[in-house]
C-alpha cells in the first residue's frame, strides 16, 4: 500500500510517500519520496508544495494512494494544525482513512538502539514536549515540561530537538524531526488491520497563545 504521511509538529515541514508491505518479520514502511524542510513559519506555504514534489518524484498520482498518516504532535497549535488539516483534506478528498499518530512516537521509531530512550521536541516557553520509551515503547508522557524538571533517572539515551537534546548530557541519537517512515510504521497496524480510524485529535498539551474575543473581554473584566 502507498501511504502519503505528513508532519509540522517540529520546524521540519515533513511530507513523503511510503511504501507500507509485510514480511515474515511484520510490516516494512520503504520511504519512496520525501521533502523535508525546517522552516517553523511558512508550514502552510510549504507542505502542499511538498505532497505534491513527493508525488511526482514516486511517479504517482494522489489516486494511487491508499491512506494518509499525520503527526498529531505534541506541537505548538499554529503549525501542528496545518498538518492536520492538510493530511484531514487529503483523505476528504481522495476517499482515505487518515491516521493520527504521536510525533513523538514517529522519532522513537527512527531509533534502532535498544534501551530507554527520551525523546524530547522543543513547546517553547522554555519548556519541552517529551516521552519516554522502553525498547521502543511509550511508557510515560507526551507531557510538556521545563526540562530541568524532567526526570531522566535510567534513561540511555535522547532523541529529538538537537539543542535540547544535548542539555540532557546523555547519549544523542540525530533523529530531530519524524521522518515519513517513521510515522508509517507506527500507525502500520492499525492500518494492516483495516480498522476506520477515529477522529484526529491534536496534542496541543496546552492552550493556544491565541484567545477568542470573549477569552480576552473575560481576562480585561474587573475581578
Amino acid at each position: 500500500m502507498l501511504v502519503l504521511a505528513v508532519d509540522t509538529s517540529t520546524p521540519a515541514v515533513t511530507a513523503g510517500v511510503v511504501s507500507l508491505t509485510e514480511s515474515a518479520v511484520g510490516a516494512v514502511a520503504t520511504t519512496l519520496a520525501t521533502r523535508v524542510r525546517v522552516d517553523a513559519r511558512s508550514h502552510a506555504e510549504i507542505l502542499t508544495p511538498n505532497i505534491l514534489e513527493c508525488l511526482s518524484e514516486a511517479q504517482i498520482t494522489a489516486a494511487d494512494l491508499g491512506a494518509v498518516v499525520v503527526g498529531v504532535g505534541p506541537g505548538p497549535y499554529t503549525g501542528l494544525r496545518v498538518g492536520m488539516a492538510t493530511a484531514a483534506a487529503f483523505g476528504d478528498a481522495l476517499g482515505l482513512p487518515v491516521f493520527g499518530v504521536c510525533s513523538l512516537d514517529a522519532i522513537a521509531s527512527d531509533v534502532s538502539e535498544p534501551g530507554s530512550l527520551l525523546v524530547v521536541t522543543d513547546a517553547r516557553r522554555r519548556e519541552i514536549y517529551w516521552a519516554r520509551y522502553e525498547a521502543g515503547v511509550r511508557v510515560a508522557g507526551p507531557d510538556v515540561v521545563a526540562p530541568a524538571e524532567l526526570d531522566r533517572v535510567g534513561v540511555d539515551a535522547v532523541a529529538g530537538s538537537a539543542p535540547h537534546a544535548a542539555a540532557f548530557e546523555l547519549t544523542v541519537h540525530d533523529v530531530q524531526a519524524p521522518s515519513p517512515a517513521g510515522l508509517v510504521a507506527v500507525a502500520a497496524a492499525d492500518i494492516g488491520s483495516g480498522i476506520v480510524p477515529g477522529p484526529l485529535v491534536p496534542l496541543y498539551l496546552r492552550r493556544p497563545d491565541a484567545k477568542t474575543l470573549d477569552e480576552r473581554a473575560a481576562a480585561k473584566a474587573p475581578k
